[in-house]
């Protein structure tokens, strides 16, 4: 069993920047990927990013490319989602994923959830 939490949430405003954190426990050597998803209200989940141990390997969706970094504390297992250049469409809650498989845009590939932080971004 993995069990991630994710912190670092909370509101700022337009052009501004946040650094999600999410910390796994639990059986954390078989995890390979960790993924960030985002829904906003009213709307489905969106991929965000993850980060793959095996193949050394980031992906973005492309509304967060070149504002958004996914990064990795080999050290402790906490993934970093480092979030910049904000806008009102980034307000979502925030969810970690973790999978002993390879990275995925696909929610379903991820076997470990956290419970979510809230970003707002205010004009």
């Amino acid at each position: 069993q993995v069990q991630l939490v994710e912190s670092g949430g909370g509101v700022v405003q337009v052009g501004g920047s946040l650094t999600l954190s999410c910390a796994a426990s639990g059986s954390t050597s078989g995890i390979n990927a960790m993924g960030w998803f985002r829904r906003a209200p009213g709307k489905d989940y969106e991929f965000v990013s993850y980060i793959d141990r095996r193949w050394d390997a980031t992906d973005y969706a492309s509304s967060v490319k070149g504002r958004f970094t996914i990064s990795r504390n080999d050290a402790d297992g906490t993934v970093s989602l480092q979030m910049k250049n904000l806008s009102p469409d980034d307000t979502a809650v925030y969810y970690c994923g973790a999978t002993p498989n390879a990275g995925s845009w696909h929610r379903t590939a991820y076997e470990s959830w956290g419970q979510g932080t809230q970003v707002t971004v205010t004009a």
